[in-house]
């Protein structure tokens, strides 16, 4: 039986832990050079001053029906550690193949899959024990050997930079060594699961529709930002067939400074983005406003980001809405009624109080280019409005309030 100092199993445990891989070799001379293990008739371990094991030598390592695995076999699937199961077995026919064809005694045994990982997870020092290594003669713990080859890789790699002091190595001998997630979790093969993930966008992007329910696309409002980033404000547009503001008229409003009929062709959508400079609040960079029609798809945080509210004066309008009743929605967030020039606005929004501000566009008519330069006065009165809600309510360049 092998020594301590020329056992092939913590020879290349010590190779592996001080990161001088070992070397295949078809002569016992040390400067001979690396030759492809169908040629190699011994191993030489740089680490240990170019020690020189044949190749075809038996080890401790055995399983059912082998006295002992060869060196060949262990350094085999040490080289393959991370491949999955089929690929090791198409790799090990392949190599037989060629050592018969050269001529070479031995083969290399094909290892079971927990014959395997417990081979790797042991030469890679996540543990100190193997069902399948017999300890060496006259270590009758059973373990001493291996603890003093745990602490030789340790002395090896422990400073970084050289070998520890030998009474370091001995206490180091006595740490219990831990697997990384790999060895302990998932085997020798990490395990993809990037797959998963486009498997379930689809389910997560084609969720059904319930009859009545708004469509609006959850990635874009909420998406998760970085922490410090501010979060984009929120407009809710009111659903009534008779605001003059709609989806299909609302961003060149907002946007141009022109009112347009709402009812020509519409978007297609019940979300639309608009950006506007404020620069109270971020002189640097626009703010993004998200514009909805309806907050059926609202989680309870969105609230914290509503900053206007377009009304016709129907409360039914509310009905859904975090702060059902108008006096108590209007407290939190700031209300805009837009009707016609000359046209008194409803009484309703009139008795909603300051806080509901009332503006006015010229009617359109047959020839509206002429008229329409007073809209830009009406979008800027509305922007700066909002700006002085949010300001207030404490939006900052990279932040939102918590609560409004």
């Amino acid at each position: 039986m092998a020594t301590i100092d020329q056992d092939p199993l913590l020879l290349l445990r010590q190779s592996i832990a001080a990161n001088k891989p070992a070397i295949p070799t078809s002569s016992t001379d040390p400067s001979s050079p690396a030759v492809p293990l169908s040629q190699a008739t011994h191993l030489r371990f740089p680490h240990a001053n170019d020690t020189v094991i044949p190749i075809a030598a038996s080890t401790r390592f055995v399983t059912s029906g082998e006295n002992g695995v060869n060196v060949r076999s262990i350094y085999f699937a040490w080289l393959n550690r991370e491949v999955a199961i089929p690929e090791y077995n198409a790799s090990a026919a392949k190599l037989n193949a060629e050592l018969e064809a050269s001529g070479s005694e031995g083969s290399v045994h094909n290892l079971a899959f927990v014959e395997r990982l417990d081979l790797i997870t042991w030469l890679e020092g996540a543990s100190e024990e193997s069902e399948y290594i017999k300890p060496l003669e006259g270590d009758k713990a059973g373990g001493a050997a291996t603890k003093g080859a745990a602490a030789a890789a340790a002395g090896l790699t422990r400073s970084g930079r050289g070998t520890l002091d030998p009474r370091m190595a001995a206490i180091y001998s006595h740490e219990r060594r831990m697997g990384d997630r790999n060895t302990v979790l998932r085997g020798i093969k990490p395990t993809d699961f990037s797959h998963v993930r486009k498997i379930a966008t689809v389910f997560v992007q084609r969720k059904p529709q319930h009859p009545g329910t708004s469509s609006i696309a959850d990635p874009a409002l909420s998406s998760q930002r970085a922490p410090g980033r501010r979060p984009d404000p929120i407009i809710l547009l009111s659903p009534s067939a008779s605001s003059l503001l709609r989806m299909a008229n609302i961003r060149s409003f907002l946007e141009d400074g022109r009112f347009s009929p709402p009812d020509g062709p519409g978007t297609g959508t019940n979300m639309l983005h608009v950006t506007r400079m404020m620069r109270d609040i971020d002189p640097s960079r626009p703010i993004r406003f998200i514009l909805v029609e309806g907050p059926e798809q609202f989680k309870p945080e969105y609230w914290n980001r509503v900053v206007a509210v377009f009304t016709t004066g129907q409360a039914w309008q509310f009905k859904s809405y975090k702060w059902s009743t108008p006096s108590e929605l209007f407290k939190h967030v700031l209300g805009i009624y837009v009707g016609w020039k000359g046209d008194k606005p409803p009484d309703t929004v009139a008795s909603w109080g300051h806080r509901v501000m009332p503006c006015a566009v010229d009617r359109w008519r047959d020839a509206p280019d002429a008229a329409r330069f007073r809209d830009k006065e009406v979008v800027e009165a509305i922007w700066k409005a909002i700006e002085g809600s949010m300001r207030s309510k404490g939006w900052k360049r990279d932040a939102a309030p918590a609560r409004i």
